[in-house]
């Protein structure tokens, strides 16, 4: 079994003896409680053996907390695979992964009624799949109705990845991953986990080859894995992959009744295969492809070049088209595609068609979807999850926030029905376990979520979509702190799943696995996005301008946004105004020597209060009041220069829309920022004053967009700042209708505001990765911080064995907008504030897993040695200062 514990020496299997009276319900993925050096503690029971190599005595299970099995064979592997490339631990991720257990849920059914999506029981699909009742639950289940089921004490002597079983009498889906011997890892140079064997022999090498495994995800997500590509545009996996009927594996062989558990989710069993498992005479190469001689039929077939599969001496068709496999023969075509799908909307998008048939074939393919202005995107990632539920499988669809979530949910809804749900931490601890067990048992086959949703137990996954993944809510802040983006190319990497990164901007990192061959771009004619466009200047971005208003460049609103801002409402059309800051003037400064202000006890920022002058909680002469301690400064003095009076450096939301309703009276001034954001407002003139990723929809589009403040987002300290500028521009000027018009308030010789002109994102987040590479940045580079005290640093550094081209930077102090780590939060004795260091360690994207490596066997150095003090370390963080 695997328990829940936090330090990282502890991260490993533990064999437990079986009581007779939990025979029956300790099956593979249970939760139990078992004693652990004199406490109690949470975990997962992995497999059950006959035997074990421990040569003491072994400990009783103390319980089984639930019958429900919630920790899936894919999850697990999933799991292993992210703990390693983010050098933490597999509780950490399961923690991430399994939401807290909601006994009232799981034993009342999963089919009951909410609101924001409901949950019903899905028919048995032609493949053999029913419904039965769920052990121990009365809860209805998914069983495969090709196979006799087994009662809860025929557990078997295998595990989550599979027990021993005769073979279906299709191959299973996981089973031609690895045996076909596709791109995936003859690509990335990866051999699978041996299968043949008791799993006492598969287990000798477990360590050595689980790192394979895990390095082929990230060879492949690191531009090992290369596919060949044409005029198609589609990057697939293994084409024609077969499928059971069911995703699930059958039951085992019947346990001995004083059967021991056994830990065999360990690294090197979780590439292992449920299929791969069933046979114990099949044999592999080192390509991956079954030995012609292993004595499987299914082996034997696959060890031949598959139809659609990955030839390295010639380029393959996708529709007729070269670069990918051809689904010529394979009776799927645009037939196939569901009602409701608009073909037309995606035919606008070069090979937008022939990704659609590749969804409907079971095709594996990648892309980068850039959306065009004024696209309704929810309803594109809704048709891509209805064309994968038509072909039988399941699908997840990742959004940034709530408000977006509710959107795509809807649409999904109105084309798959119950099928869906939504899962976010928004939800009640009994509404988001219920549907996270709608998601398990496979009544739900789309799930709509935020970051937490990469790891839904869905069944047969074929898709995994994510809109823009640039937002940095998509960065887990917990421990191993992985990104919601990398996962998911891990998981669709590892599973043969489609994957489409979409927006309408492009982060470097998805132009790297573009570059790299991994995906390949989903973009429309250029003459298409000038036509769906609207048209976007910057003030003084030519003389004739500038001879016109010398000074559009030196004010906050020239008159040309005022101009056009009135033939809107004149027209009446809607006005959005994006700010980058909200409040009424979050941030001041001395007039004399442009000091900002500063707080006498806490050194915090000073602001005006939120409501402003014609606030009656600010009329204390109106003092500027500190955003940190609360505390009014009615006597402010600069500590540089003397000076008492004070100017504004940023004008927020509030005193913007207080300048716009002299400017335009009688117009209507609405806010969207904070707590009172706005989904969506009614047609007709008005005024909408919102911050950075608050805009709402107005139906129709609004006529004018003005982008203030463009320096505020530009001029930040961040690695991102320019992509991330571009980002917000672009997803508050695709709100603006085709005819309407867009100021950016920004420089317009600089290139991101160029890109944004151009509405040219790829070709920005190219540039980007081009800078990136050459000073050594990610993506270009793996890269791992190291956060805490200065011992703390010192002692992991110390015990760190890292690759030979590591770079070593800093110490620095740590970034002003970065978290503190949880053991350096506290004062010392003295009442003072710790000292927090970061330590940036580089290395080339190849030698990332052995960065990753050398950190996850030093934190197990130091916590087996009981260190005072931890250092907290992250794998490419999202801030690096």
């Amino acid at each position: 079994m695997l328990p829940l514990l936090t330090p990282a020496h502890l991260d490993r299997d533990f064999d437990y003896l079986v009581p007779p009276e939990l025979d029956e319900i300790a099956r593979p993925g249970v939760r139990v409680r078992v004693r652990f050096a004199g406490r109690l503690v949470d975990g997962y029971l992995l497999s059950r053996h006959t035997e074990t190599d421990h040569p003491g005595k072994l400990v009783r299970l103390e319980r089984v907390v639930s019958a429900e099995q919630v920790l899936t064979p894919e999850i697990l592997r999933l799991a292993t695979t992210v703990a390693a490339r983010c050098a933490g631990t597999r509780a950490d991720v399961l923690r991430l992964a399994i939401p807290p257990r909601h006994a009232r849920v799981e034993n009342g059914g999963a089919g009951k009624k909410e609101s924001g999506g409901a949950v019903r029981a899905v028919p048995p699909r032609s493949g053999g799949r029913s419904e039965v009742a769920g052990p121990a639950t009365g809860e209805a289940g998914i069983a495969d109705a090709s196979v006799e089921p087994t009662s809860p004490g025929e557990a078997g002597t295998g595990g989550l990845l599979g027990p021993p079983a005769p073979p279906a009498a299709e191959p299973d889906h996981h089973d031609s991953d690895h045996a076909a011997a596709g791109v995936d890892y003859a690509a990335a140079g990866v051999e699978p986990t041996p299968t043949g064997g008791e799993p006492e022999r598969a287990g000798i090498e477990q360590a050595s080859v689980d790192q394979r495994a895990s390095d082929g995800a990230e060879q492949a997500l690191d531009g090992g894995d290369r596919v060949r590509a044409g005029a198609a545009g589609v990057a697939t996996t293994d084409a024609d992959r077969p499928q059971t009927a069911d995703g699930r594996e059958g039951s085992g062989d019947r346990a001995s009744q004083h059967g021991r558990l056994r830990a065999t989710g360990s690294p090197s069993a979780s590439r292992v295969g449920p299929s791969e498992q069933r046979d114990a005479r099949v044999t592999h190469n080192s390509s991956g492809a079954a030995d012609a001689g292993s004595g499987d039929p299914q082996y034997a077939a696959a060890s031949a070049v598959a139809p659609g599969s990955a030839d390295p001496g010639k380029p393959q068709e996708v529709g007729g088209a070269v670069g990918g496999p051809s689904i010529a023969g394979t009776g799927v075509g645009a037939g196939t595609v569901p009602a409701g799908v608009d073909l037309a909307a995606w035919r606008r998008y070069r090979h937008g068609e022939s990704f659609l048939t590749a969804l409907a074939g079971r095709k594996g393919a990648r892309a980068a979807w850039q959306a065009l202005p004024g696209e309704d995107w929810a309803r594109r990632l809704a048709e891509l999850a209805a064309v994968v539920v038509a072909g039988g499988r399941s699908a997840i669809l990742m959004v940034p926030d709530q408000r977006d979530l509710d959107r795509v949910l809807r649409e999904c809804e109105s084309l798959v029905g119950d099928s869906a749900v939504g899962l976010s931490a928004g939800l009640g601890p009994a509404a988001r376990y219920r549907r996270w067990l709608a998601v398990l048992r496979g009544t739900a086959r789309v799930v709509i979520g935020t970051r937490s949703a990469v790891f839904a137990p869905t069944t047969d996954l074929g898709l995994i979509a994510i809109w823009d993944d640039g937002d940095d809510t998509y960065a887990e802040p917990r421990s191993p702190y992985p990104h919601a983006r990398e996962v998911s190319m891990l998981r669709a990497h590892e599973t043969g799943a489609a994957f489409v990164a979409a927006g309408f901007a492009r982060t470097a990192e998805v132009q790297a696995v573009v570059e790299s061959g991994w995906a390949h771009d989903l973009l429309a004619d250029r003459a298409l996005v000038r036509a769906a466009s609207p048209r976007i200047g910057a003030p003084g971005d030519s003389d004739a301008a500038l001879d016109r208003d010398p000074i559009a460049r030196a004010v906050r609103i020239p008159g040309a946004a005022f101009a056009a801002a009135r033939r809107a409402l004149a027209a009446g059309e809607g006005v959005l105004v994006q700010v980058p800051r909200r409040g009424y003037v979050p941030a001041l400064a001395c007039t004399k020597c442009r000091t900002p202000a500063r707080c006498r006890q806490c050194v915090g920022p000073l602001s005006l209060p939120e409501g402003g002058p014609a606030d009656p909680a600010a009329q204390v002469a109106h003092s500027p009041v500190c955003r940190w301690c609360g505390r009014t400064e009615a006597a402010f003095r600069c500590p540089g220069c003397g000076g008492r009076v004070l100017r504004a450096v940023v004008i927020g939301a509030a005193r913007t829309a207080e300048e716009l309703g002299r400017a335009f009276p009688g117009v209507p001034i609405r806010g969207s920022s904070g707590a009172a954001m706005l989904d969506t407002v009614e047609p007709g003139p008005q005024v909408v004053v919102a911050t950075v990723g608050a805009e709402p929809l107005l139906p129709g589009g609004y006529g004018v967009g003005l982008l203030l403040d463009g320096w505020a987002l530009l001029g930040r300290a961040d690695l991102r700042a320019a992509e991330d500028a571009l980002r917000r521009w672009l997803g508050a000027a695709a709100l603006v209708k085709p005819a309407g018009r867009v100021l950016v308030m920004a420089d317009p010789g600089v290139p991101t505001v160029q890109a944004l002109l151009r509405w040219d994102p790829a070709g920005h987040a190219a540039a980007e990765l081009a800078q990136r590479a050459e000073v050594g940045f990610p993506p270009a580079v793996r890269m791992a911080a190291i956060d805490g005290v200065p011992d703390a640093v010192a002692e992991l550094l110390a015990v760190t064995e890292l690759p030979g081209a590591a770079e070593v930077l800093g110490p620095v102090p740590l970034p002003v907008t970065a978290r503190k780590p949880s053991g350096a939060r506290t004062d010392d004795v003295r009442g003072e504030p710790v000292e927090v260091e970061r330590v940036l360690l580089r290395v080339p994207r190849p030698q990332g897993g052995a960065l990753a490596r050398a950190l996850t066997a030093a934190q197990a150095v130091r916590s087996s040695q009981r260190a005072e003090t931890s250092a907290r370390v992250q794998i490419d963080p999202l801030d690096i200062g």
